[in-house]
């Protein structure tokens, strides 16, 4: 098989993937926000002593968990629209930002939840000896703590995401991999295109896990728990 080199180059050094890279930075970063805002609602009630609460976020997590992220987002675009009627009928982006923020949002919980049981027992102890509410003891203290614990699973959840963007092609969103397909539905060149898309997928992650580093350098420093220890 012949590989072309030259076009290859000019392709990877052209701007016809700029707006689609944009396109999937800004999908990724609005759904991980969703996501984010839903774990960690999600994560505190798993935690918390609301026992039916508790029941509903862990069928939401099982549920989400054990559908794959493509028939989430075809159910968005398509599903939910025959199911209403066409009274529900969400344009693309919209549709693969809710799919994309719900299934995160469903990693997150967990992942929040594994943060806030990982801080240290006698912290919660001794914000209740000093009859803090609940909602000052995660908020002043548990949640701060567990931040710190969640960022590497989180920013394995960020570059997933950022890889997941590549399944909204099937709803015909502009993003990297649909860029892909296009190109090389003209010229046939598939695997000098693929090389390129995965070239841009791979900058996104590394750029990310840089980012991710300078955080957890951040939060790394330690904080200073109620009893005058670092926190774990």
């Amino acid at each position: 098989m012949h590989f072309d080199a030259t076009y290859f180059w000019n392709l990877l050094f052209s701007t016809q993937f700029l707006k689609p890279v944009l396109t999937v930075v800004w999908i990724a970063a609005v759904s991980m926000i969703i996501g984010t805002f839903i774990g960690t609602i999600g994560g505190i009630i798993l935690t918390s002593p609301w026992v039916g609460l508790r029941r509903i976020v862990s069928t939401y997590v099982a549920t989400i968990r054990g559908i794959p992220v493509l028939v989430q987002i075809v159910f968005w675009y398509n599903g939910l629209s025959a199911l209403t009627d066409n009274a529900i009928n969400l344009p693309a982006v919209v549709a693969g930002i809710v799919a994309l923020g719900i299934n995160e949002g469903a990693y997150m919980t967990e992942i929040v939840r594994s943060g806030i049981q990982s801080v240290e027992r006698g912290q919660r102890e001794a914000a209740q000896a000093l009859s803090l509410s609940y909602r000052s003891m995660m908020t002043k203290v548990i949640l701060p703590q567990a931040v710190r614990i969640a960022i590497p699973p989180a920013g394995n959840q960020v570059i997933n995401l950022i890889k997941n963007t590549s399944l909204l092609f099937t709803i015909a969103i502009p993003e990297i991999f649909a860029t892909g397909t296009n190109i090389f539905s003209m010229n046939f060149k598939y695997f000098e295109v693929i090389a390129v898309v995965a070239i841009w997928y791979l900058l996104l992650a590394l750029g990310y896990g840089l980012m991710q580093k300078a955080l957890e350098r951040h939060f790394g420093k330690g904080r200073i728990g109620l009893f005058g220890g670092t926190a774990a």
